[in-house]
């Protein structure tokens, strides 16, 4: 395969490339996806990667970096990255953040400070979004860059409003929460699972309930995760009510995984706890808990001292209060 340019810039970068490994596959592939690597010098190239590396990327990720976004090596360092990472960096708390937002999403790098992030992180205070949460947002989600704000995040906000959560900053808090949710299509995923929720049975203060604390839930396929849970939970003998109840107390029941969560909880239950399967419909919080570390260690315990307790008595209180409450604690110092 023929790269070298007979451009002077496209020949030295090149040999840049190939001095830090890329084989000629790779090369050509950068060349296709940035037209400006054939004008760029060596030097410059060997400056962004050196800088890249002094903000804490460390060189084994950097080709792949570059490979996702080669323009970064075309970029003006002083006239676009540093001015971006210095940005970033007011935003990060912990010293490796924004070299891992910028792992995650490099071309970050090739957006403007003044044109996309101030807008970005405006549009964000004006929903009510503390300081505080918005360099964690951007930093968890650097691809929020790259939404439009007119076209994609009003429309995120106008469909949270649509479902109730317009007052006292729940918008805010959700976005914050799950910053992910933004993209999101709201017409093929977030509406079509909302209207799934009110479909069996959740009601308006429910489905809010279930955006205000699981907001990833909103986020799963209908079809291929929330459908199937629900299934399941039916063959188990829930009710449609039951599985409202369920879903509103702990929303990710619907999105955990059967054979490795739900089904294991559900047969220790039923099969060793001895117990009826409607218990959990009283205490939904039964999914959250660990098999081995929280239910089977706790349900030993019981059987020992031989002791009848409600779901909730054994599961919601940490290990000290547990052992106390049963009186295991003089055994378990």
């Amino acid at each position: 395969m023929e790269i070298c340019s007979n451009q002077r810039g496209g020949s030295s970068i090149t040999w840049f490339f190939r001095d830090r490994g890329f084989d000629d596959k790779s090369i050509h592939e950068m060349f296709k996806k940035c037209k400006r690597l054939e004008g760029v010098e060596r030097e410059r190239a060997s400056e962004n990667w050196d800088y890249l590396k002094s903000i804490g990327i460390q060189e084994r990720k950097l080709p792949s970096i570059v490979s996702k976004c080669p323009k970064i090596l075309a970029l003006g360092l002083h006239e676009k990255l540093v001015p971006m990472v210095e940005c970033l960096s007011t935003l990060g708390t912990k010293p490796q953040e924004v070299a891992s937002a910028i792992a995650k999403f490099p071309p970050i790098l090739s957006h403007s400070v003044e044109e996309k992030l101030c807008p970005l992180l405006a549009f964000f205070q004006a929903l009510g979004v503390p300081e505080k949460q918005l360099g964690r947002m951007i930093l968890l989600n650097p691809r929020l860059i790259s939404y439009s704000i007119e076209l994609k995040l009003t429309q995120i906000v106008d469909f949270l409003a649509a479902i109730g959560l317009a007052r006292d900053g729940m918008i805010a808090k959700v976005l914050a929460k799950n910053p992910f949710i933004m993209g999101y299509s709201v017409d093929k995923r977030l509406r079509p699972t909302s209207d799934f929720l009110k479909s069996v049975g959740l009601t308006e203060q429910d489905l809010q309930t279930v955006a205000m604390n699981f907001p990833e839930v909103l986020c799963r396929d209908v079809n291929k995760v929330l459908r199937p849970n629900f299934a399941y939970l039916k063959r188990c003998g829930f009710g449609d009510g039951q599985i409202a109840s369920l879903i509103t107390g702990f929303p990710p029941v619907l999105i955990k995984s059967i054979q490795n969560s739900l089904e294991p909880r559900i047969r220790f239950l039923v099969e060793v706890m001895g117990r009826r399967i409607d218990e959990v419909t009283d205490y939904p919080d039964f999914f959250r808990h660990g098999l081995k570390k929280r239910l089977e260690l706790r349900h030993k315990l019981l059987k020992k001292k031989n002791i009848a307790c409600s779901l909730s008595e054994m599961l919601d209180c940490n290990q000290k209060k547990f052992l106390m409450k049963f009186g295991f604690f003089e055994g378990h110092a």
